[in-house]
């Protein structure tokens, strides 16, 4: 069984691989999105992030799909002590921003969709300007203190507002955020590899990127001239040009060489970066495809580094 991997200055052992839930109640109805946590759960994964926010998008949906899914599968299974989960708060329209009455209203409305008496690891989806930081972390502060929040995390954050964050932590003995989720992946490595990633070190926090298969781009399913049907086929299109088509060659060969899937070998770049990936799946098919955990060489890694370069 694959080893779980600890956040950095937790006592949070997880899966190296977390299991994104934007596709619960968007692309995949609550009985695919049951079989596919099955397959990672049965796998030994343990680490599932979503959002209050997800799947407001989807037309006739009101948002909260995702943690509904999830509640209805943890009870389902009786497994809600086996997992740990990740959510969020700040850019679900009917609970928008960081302010202190939000978070504590919308903390209430997830715990109540997931069926659970606290989360794990609880993220600020974005930052929200229009709130004082020291009121968001003091919010933080209350509801952990209530037991309801274990760690906390931020999402879509710069390298200077982790900063400005850890410093009014630090000075007001305030809950600080022990983990970043940014977009990261060998399509698209800024910025977070000039802005975030030296703050990441220097707090001593963990990096969870989303978009780690670049919405599947790197999975190898997109090739030139191959129509995909997808929900999210328009949103690789950029990267279909001379750059993208090399580092999807270069995933390839990789994975050749390691008798494995395209996705584990992205998905193992990231870790080889320090990084704990998040990666989602529609079917147990492809599940199946990002489940592999690999440990690329240090000629893989930087092969890949001059590809995407």
């Amino acid at each position: 069984m694959t080893s779980r991997v600890t956040l950095v200055n937790t006592n949070l052992s997880v899966y190296p691989l977390c299991l994104g839930g934007n596709v619960f109640g968007w692309s995949a109805n609550q009985e695919e999105s049951f079989a596919v946590l099955d397959a990672y759960f049965e796998a030994g994964g343990n680490f599932i992030d979503t959002a209050d926010v997800y799947s407001e998008w989807k037309p006739g949906n009101e948002g909260g799909e995702s943690e509904t899914i999830l509640g209805n599968w943890m009870k389902a299974r009786g497994n809600r002590h086996e997992i740990v989960i990740a959510t969020k708060v700040a850019k679900y329209s009917k609970r928008p921003g960081l302010s202190a009455g939000n978070i504590k209203s919308a903390l209430d409305d997830s715990l109540r969709r997931l069926q659970s008496d606290h989360i794990d690891l609880y993220y600020s989806h974005e930052d929200d300007e229009s709130t004082p930081l020291d009121e968001t972390l003091g919010a933080y502060g209350e509801v952990i203190a209530a037991g309801k929040v274990h760690l906390i995390a931020a999402s879509n954050y710069s390298g200077a507002r982790l900063r400005e964050a850890a410093a009014i932590s630090a000075a007001n003995n305030l809950p600080a955020y022990v983990a970043v989720q940014n977009q990261y992946n060998l399509i698209t490595r800024e910025p977070f590899e000039s802005d975030v990633a030296p703050a990441v070190k220097e707090l001593g926090i963990t990096s969870l990127p989303y978009y780690g298969l670049a919405r599947g781009f790197l999975t190898g399913k997109y090739r030139p001239g191959v129509t995909v049907e997808s929900a999210r086929a328009g949103g690789v299109a950029e990267y279909q040009d001379d750059r993208g088509w090399a580092v999807v060659a270069k995933v390839q060969e990789i994975a050749n060489e390691l008798n494995t899937t395209m996705s584990a070998v992205a998905l193992g770049w990231l870790r080889g970066h320090g990084s704990i990936p998040i990666a989602s799946g529609r079917t147990v098919e492809q599940i199946k495809e990002i489940l592999p955990i690999v440990e690329l060489s240090t000629e893989q890694l930087a092969a890949l580094d001059q590809a995407s370069a």
